[in-house]
């Protein structure tokens, strides 16, 4: 394995720096306060010999030292332990009059890691940025080789911890995607932008302590919006009608269940119990007869493999897991666990993705994995097609096993629980997206009694398909599929009993992780890498509570958000923060210039600051009057708001 990955580090790709003004499409813009020099990738130059070390720059430990078991003894693998500068705590750091340059400085406590990363890359022969392959990971390793100032710098994108993954990644390093960085730049400006301004203002005004986030504020308002939604429900009474039946034709034949649905050749509505009373007792006296039967043969696809929100909704509905835990846990699936079998190895591909893809050799691979395990009828003639999402970063894949001969039993004793279920809930998901459909014939039943109209419906399963191996988590939820009798148009049919029962509409339900990630996702609100700190900020922040699963906001998270609404319209409008992604990414393709599209955000937002200042009512030093005699004193008693609420 050295060999190959030595023979690599010698390789010089024509990686010379340039301007990016002169970068060909698609243009990369050059970010604020940016060397030229440094940002862009390695020049040509000659080896310092054989006794040189290539040094590279990771992320994590963990990463760090399962890459280094593959890269060998000519390697040097650091870890920065994520972001080596930032903005400055203690101020904005941004300059609003100025083309809104930012000022990074080093994080407290990573001059030290700074210091020895430095040190290392005088003595090194080549330096490989490789953290990970997504806008934080460029901006970490644009940083680092501003750093470095040097001129052989090269970025390389790891998708999986694997020998082949690595191997691949140090035979074409390249540069570092300057239009990415940007993207990373602009959000981080714009958050920096609305937490340093609205922040201190709900501290004047409400209560010290409390953050507001442009896009964590947007997943309150979605809470808040749903609670009173909720509250407002008024339910409606309905009752439904049951018939419990037996063909005649067979005295072996189980009994099975048919709904009223028509009565008169329209839909029925049945509102009290009344209504349903009189309709049974009318039914006691009608015939009941087969009058249609229909039969199809119908196929159930599988899901596409995951992306990262799919990976977090599932873990929610079939694991019980919080966003957060989801990313931690597929975090160390990726970045290598020690197995019996194979010492430290990447288990799954990179998890943070927004695209379906899979490479052709491996879907290959995993085709032939499967008909070798489950016989030919289980692979569909041709790979299902994986439509992505229109912004999705096709370089990446989708969410995957790095080795599908790894099955989850096999790693049974080399995971913890959680890793074990999380491994398993992808690997399944990911064999399954390329297997055969399951078919079923599904029977349609149409009963006449009188006027009236029942029906039954079943579904036998004639070929399982895919669903051996994997079912999503919402077909779960479906009412079981019931098998009927043989029935024919015509049949007559014994009566046994008719049920009425009693029903309310319900209101839509409260969020829970899995739906508030379906909808953020749905309104192009953040992005999949950012759900999971999100819905654990605004938790933090005593915004929102969970109760039985289910997130309803605090006074605290209504009251902020009331004055949010008021004063920072576009802030919270989901229409506004979803266009702002959609900027992001045109700035990571290269279509738009980030300094434009912080502008027309600062400027809008700035007013509403300015007026808001102003106008925004105190709710810190109101108080409400009560009748309330006071034990103590005898005055009347008021309402204030306390540390808490």
């Amino acid at each position: 394995m050295e060999q190959p990955l030595a023979k690599a580090a010698r390789k010089k790709p024509d990686t010379t720096s340039k301007d990016p003004q002169e970068t060909k499409k698609p243009r990369r813009t050059q970010p604020a306060r940016t060397d030229q020099e440094q940002a862009s990738g390695p020049k040509k130059r000659e080896g310092r010999g054989p006794s040189a070390q290539s040094l590279v720059i990771v992320e994590s430990p963990s990463k760090a030292k399962t890459i280094s078991k593959y890269l060998g003894r000519k390697f040097k693998v650091m870890a920065s332990i994520g972001h080596v500068k930032d903005l400055p705590k203690s101020k904005i750091g941004i300059d609003l009059e100025q083309g809104f340059t930012p000022e990074y400085v080093v994080i407290k406590g990573k001059a030290k890691i700074l210091s020895e990363i430095k040190k290392a890359a005088k003595d090194a022969d080549r330096v490989y940025l490789a953290p990970d392959p997504d806008r934080e990971g460029e901006a970490i390793a644009w940083h680092i080789a501003q750093e470095l100032k040097s001129p052989h710098v090269y970025r390389v994108l790891f998708n999986e911890i694997t020998a082949k993954g690595i191997q691949e990644a140090m035979q074409s390093p390249g540069e570092i995607d300057l239009q990415k960085v940007n993207a990373q730049q602009a959000r981080r400006i714009m958050d920096r932008i609305v937490g340093y301004k609205i922040s201190p203002l709900l501290w004047e005004k409400v209560r010290y302590g409390l953050s507001a986030g442009r896009v964590q504020s947007v997943a309150v308002r979605l809470i808040c919006e749903r609670e009173q939604e909720v509250l407002a429900f008024v339910p409606t009474e309905y009752w439904s009608v049951e018939a419990h039946l037996l063909p005649t034709s067979s005295a072996q034949a189980a009994p099975f269940i048919a709904r009223l649905i028509q009565r008169d050749n329209e839909p029925i509505q049945i509102h009290n119990r009344e209504e349903a009373e009189a309709i049974v007792a009318t039914l006691q006296t009608k015939p009941f007869s087969v009058s249609k039967v229909e039969q199809k043969e119908k196929r159930r696809y599988p899901a596409p493999p995951f992306i990262t929100s799919r990976l977090q909704q599932e873990a929610v509905r079939k694991l019980s897991f919080t966003p957060k835990k989801t990313m931690m846990l597929a975090q160390q699936l990726y970045e290598g666990i020690e197995t019996q079998r194979e010492g430290l190895v990447g288990l799954i591909t990179y998890m943070r993705t927004d695209s379906v893809r899979i490479s052709p050799d491996f879907q290959r691979e995993t085709r032939a994995w499967i008909e070798q395990r489950y016989g030919r009828g289980y692979i569909p003639e041709t790979p299902h097609f994986y439509k992505s999402r229109k912004a999705a970063q096709e370089g990446h894949e989708a969410i995957r096993p790095t080795d599908v001969q790894r099955e989850p039993e096999m790693l049974k004793d080399d995971l913890t629980r959680d890793q074990y279920l999380l491994y398993r809930l992808i690997w399944n998901r990911f064999v399954a997206s390329l297997m055969a459909p399951a078919r079923f014939d599904a029977t349609q039943v149409d009963i006449t009694a009188g006027n009236y109209l029942f029906r039954a419906n079943g579904a036998v399963i004639t070929f399982p398909g895919f669903t051996i191996v994997y079912i999503e988590g919402r077909e779960e939820d479906d009412d079981e599929e019931k098998r009927l009798p043989e029935l024919a148009a015509q049949e007559n049919l014994i009566l046994q009993s008719l049920d009425h029962q009693q029903h309310f509409t319900q209101p839509p339900p409260r969020y829970n992780e899995a739906l508030l990630i379906r909808d953020l996702e749905e309104q192009d609100i953040g992005r999949p890498s950012t759900y999971a700190s999100i819905i654990s900020t605004i938790q933090e922040r005593k915004y929102v509570e969970k109760s039985k699963g289910r997130f309803a906001p605090t006074d605290l998270g209504k009251t902020v958000n009331t004055l949010l609404v008021e004063h920072f319209p576009d802030i919270m409008n989901v229409a506004f923060t979803a266009r702002m992604e959609n900027e992001l990414d045109g700035i990571e393709g290269g279509e738009k210039e980030w300094v434009e599209i912080i502008r027309n955000f600062y400027e809008p937002f700035r007013k509403d600051f300015d007026k808001a200042q102003i106008e925004m009512k105190d709710v810190k030093r109101q108080q409400i009057e009560t009748d309330i005699v006071c034990e103590k004193c005898g005055g009347l008693m008021a309402i204030k708001w306390g540390r808490f609420g």
